[in-house]
């Protein structure tokens, strides 16, 4: 296995080297929905039968009743494996180097990753797998990689062939047409308290899953984003909005805005990008942090690792659904005994500031879903090449939609000791999908000032 891994390290190496915009042949398109899925990801098991063959995802559990928390379909699971400072070194290679780095510095406190049977649960529904397929030979990546052409619904790049290409494949990863949440977001200070940064309820809506619906603009959105925080006092009635295009070469990129409940007004807000501090996390993580990461890729030059098995945070449905923010969010780092880890395979991205771009991050690790796309673990170096900050994102598939979900993230600041959660939906209703979808209106600035008014 670990031959073919080089083999396959030295091919990516390859293959990052040759044009990022052309869409692939048609024979190797052939493959999806065959020895890949339609999405992209190896369709078979590995050769130990520790990673299993993808079987359309998850089923939905009986004990589901529609609701907004949805039951963990392998609740009665026991762990299989520890992984604690004991040990890490037989395992080293199938962590990342942020786990690794945990694990060295609050290994004597009970930092320990707990290892479950893998579950490829992700799936979506048949209408994106085909629009998948049928964007592998038609979606072009443009103006530098930062700007996608002839894109349908579905996963931009099936099979990627850069950096750019994984990355994109990411901020456009399928988390159904909408969905809506209420949150928190919680911290754990230099001394270990729980502290609050934030509550909130988040309503995102994809626009490019959305073709009937008139959003009364021909700005081309994938993402529309709203955050309207609640608390703590200081903050409530705050509201953010954020709209992605698929292009960002255009000058206009990212459309942000800010509703502030003392001055009663919006304002366009150009700062909620890239590494300003987000106040939704205390400052703990930057805005690009969200979801591990978000926005424009224009700051870095990127380049394909290679593709390894690793345990990741997978199938974290008792923790994003069930288990109180007193009991998940420890003094040092989360409860190892509700956060899930699974042997998945992933892409490496790496990331690396280009000259004359100002970014508090020089150099960045991205860890990559196979089967979801999305970014699972990122590992966050600063300007000196020391490993500063670690994010984890907790994918909870919606089997219902069916589709993935990474509403809940955190990132651990190893220098100052401190790390903050967010999504955290357990202490409040949960996700909703079946809602009906707000208006264009609703995403407007105009909508955002209206609602604030009291």
């Amino acid at each position: 296995m670990r031959t073919n891994i080089k083999l396959l390290a030295g091919f990516l190496g390859a293959v990052a080297m040759t044009s990022a915009h052309a869409a692939v042949s048609p024979e190797e398109a052939a493959k999806l929905g065959h020895e890949l899925t339609p999405f992209g990801a190896i369709k078979a098991g590995n050769a130990e039968g520790t990673i299993p063959a993808w079987d359309n995802g998850v089923k939905v559990p009986a004990s589901y009743d529609g609701g907004s928390k949805r039951p963990n379909p392998f609740a009665g699971e026991a762990s299989t494996l520890t992984i604690n400072k004991a040990n890490v070194a037989q395992y080293a290679d199938k962590l990342t180097e942020g786990t690794k780095a945990l694990i060295a510095k609050y290994g004597d406190e009970g930092f320990e990753v707990q290892v479950y049977p893998t579950h490829r649960s992700f799936a979506g529904p048949d209408w994106f797998y085909k629009n998948s397929i049928a964007n592998a030979t038609t979606v072009t990546l443009e103006k530098d990689g930062l700007k996608l052409g002839d894109l349908k619904a579905g996963v931009p790049f099936p099979i990627a062939q850069s950096a750019e290409e994984i990355m994109w494949n990411h901020l456009v990863r399928w988390e159904g047409t909408h969905f809506e949440a209420q949150y928190q977001a919680v911290y754990a200070d230099k001394k270990g308290n729980q502290v609050l940064a934030s509550a909130a309820s988040i309503s995102n809506e994809y626009p490019l899953f959305n073709p009937e619906k008139d959003y009364g603009s021909k700005f081309s959105n994938f993402l529309m984003l709203r955050v309207d925080y609640t608390a703590p006092a200081r903050r409530a009635g705050e509201k953010i909005l954020v709209l992605d295009p698929t292009d960002f070469s255009d000058g206009k990129g990212r459309r942000a805005w800010q509703y502030l409940a003392g001055q009663r007004r919006v304002r366009r807000a150009p700062s909620i990008a890239f590494d300003t501090p987000n106040a939704g996390t205390a400052g703990i993580s930057t805005y690009d942090d969200a979801f591990v990461f978000n926005g424009s890729l224009e700051r870095y030059d990127w380049k394909i690792i290679g593709k390894k098995e690793m345990y990741v945070a997978y199938n974290s449905y008792d923790l994003v659904y069930y288990s109180p923010v007193k009991e998940t969010i420890g003094k040092r780092f989360v409860n190892p005994s509700v956060n899930r880890h699974e042997l998945h395979r992933v892409w490496v991205v790496e990331a690396n500031l280009k000259e004359g771009q100002r970014h508090l991050y020089a150099k960045r690790t991205f860890y990559v879903d196979e089967d979801s796309w999305a970014v699972l673990a990122s590992d966050e170096y600063d300007g000196r090449g020391s490993l500063w900050r670690i994010g984890m994102a907790f994918q909870a598939p919606l089997y219902e939609v069916p589709s993935g979900l990474t509403l809940t993230y955190g990132h651990y600041d190893l220098l100052s000791g401190t790390y903050a959660m967010s999504g955290l939906a357990a202490d409040h209703k949960g996700v909703t999908t079946s809602k009906k979808q707000r208006s264009a209106k609703f995403w407007t600035s105009q909508g955002l000032g209206r609602s604030g008014l009291r």
